[in-house]
């Protein structure tokens, strides 16, 4: 009997939370504001965006690194072009007068700490550069539409 009356009575609970559940659980549509004036927001924000936007940005004026000292520039441009001639001097007394490399044929150089192998194959030409130190490798393939010629010293 006892039992009855307390299964009676959560059933009674339960019915009445159902019930009033509908009426607790109103809500209202979702209105989207737009806060930026150009996109529809007030004016009045402006100011406000404006100077949250400032206190955020972290660049400094006057930094900038593309103001670059012309001599240094000279000096760089004049760097660059002599270690050009020198690498075309090297390869030039290496691989003979033209300075080029044959691809159609297997081969195997090795420059300092560096191993450089070509592969010739149907899809093209495989070469393959390994740090003979640190055995760090990578690998290159020239189509097949490629050939020695293309690459020489011209």
């Amino acid at each position: 009997m006892r039992k009855c009356k307390f299964i009676i009575g959560v059933l009674s609970l339960l019915v009445g939370i159902a019930l009033f559940l509908p009426q607790i659980t109103q809500a209202q549509d979702f209105v989207y504001r737009p806060m930026n004036p150009a996109f529809g927001g007030s004016p009045a924000n402006y100011g406000w965006m404006l100077n949250s936007a400032n206190q955020q940005n972290k660049f400094q004026e006057g930094g900038s690194g593309f103001r670059r000292d012309p001599l240094a520039n000279f000096e760089q441009s004049l760097q660059r072009q002599v270690l050009s001639q020198l690498t075309r001097q090297i390869i030039g007394d290496r691989f003979g007068g033209e300075g080029g490399i044959d691809l159609s044929e297997q081969s195997t150089y090795e420059f300092g700490e560096f191993n450089i192998s070509i592969n010739p194959g149907p899809d093209g030409v495989q070469v393959n550069i390994q740090n003979i130190l640190s055995g760090e490798s990578t690998s290159i393939t020239i189509p097949s539409g490629f050939s020695g010629s293309n690459f020489g010293g011209n």
